[in-house]
């Protein structure tokens, strides 16, 4: 992923991006095969402890074809964005001042690049697919669980689908939100945005609240 050389944009501990990003988001997983580039959209869980940068986990449906080109040693990505924002240069400072300003977009993006294989031992994948409703039906109300099922329903329904593990070898993260421009024109974007109607649009403003807004001066 470009980073400039300013280096305005680097997030210094990537992983935590992606325990943040991963938690509430799926990811779009890449892989380069003989037949070409194949992409799916699917949650995956972060181990950040297991291998030298953590590992992802997650199932595709037997019937994608994607995991069934993978080789030995399949490189893949797995990227996940936040929320995302264009930038307008009526909103800038600069644009009073001398004018000299364009268009430029907002966002937040983390990368893991890593080798996937690919898991079909049904307990694994039970196990797998436990943890992963847990993760995202453990704050609702009246959670729904795999013990809900039928008796062997889950069971039978595991054997349509195949797990995968990446094993992470580089993350890369980037929050790009106007840390470059002037503390006039940062007040000026976020100001914008969050008197927004657009969720999106407030999202970006709160993210540049917590990581762009120019720090407090002493009185």
């Amino acid at each position: 992923m470009y980073q400039p050389a300013h280096g305005r944009f680097v997030v210094d501990d990537p992983a935590s991006m992606l325990a943040e990003l991963s938690a509430v988001a799926p990811a779009a997983l890449v892989t380069n095969t003989a037949s070409g580039f194949w992409t799916t959209l699917l949650p995956m869980l972060f181990y950040p402890d297991e291998g030298a940068a953590g590992v992802l986990r997650g199932h595709l449906a037997r019937g994608n074809p994607q995991w069934r080109e993978l080789g030995v040693g399949s490189r893949a990505l797995a990227i996940w964005t936040g929320p995302d924002a264009y930038i307008s240069p009526s909103w800038y400072e600069e644009k009073r001042l001398t004018g000299k300003v364009v268009p430029t977009w907002n966002y937040t993006a983390v990368v893991a690049h890593g080798t996937l294989t690919t898991r079909v031992e049904p307990d694994w994948l039970v196990a797998h697919v436990r943890r992963l409703v847990e993760r995202h039906e453990g704050e609702r109300a009246a959670p729904w669980s795999l013990d809900d099922a039928p008796a062997g329903y889950i069971e039978v329904q595991a054997r349509a689908i195949v797990g995968l593990e990446l094993r992470i070898d580089r993350i890369e993260a980037k929050r790009k939100l106007s840390q470059n421009r002037s503390d006039e024109d940062i007040e000026g974007v976020m100001s914008a945005l969050a008197g927004s109607s657009s969720r999106e649009e407030q999202a970006v403003a709160g993210q540049m609240e917590l990581y762009s807004r120019p720090p407090a001066k002493d009185s």
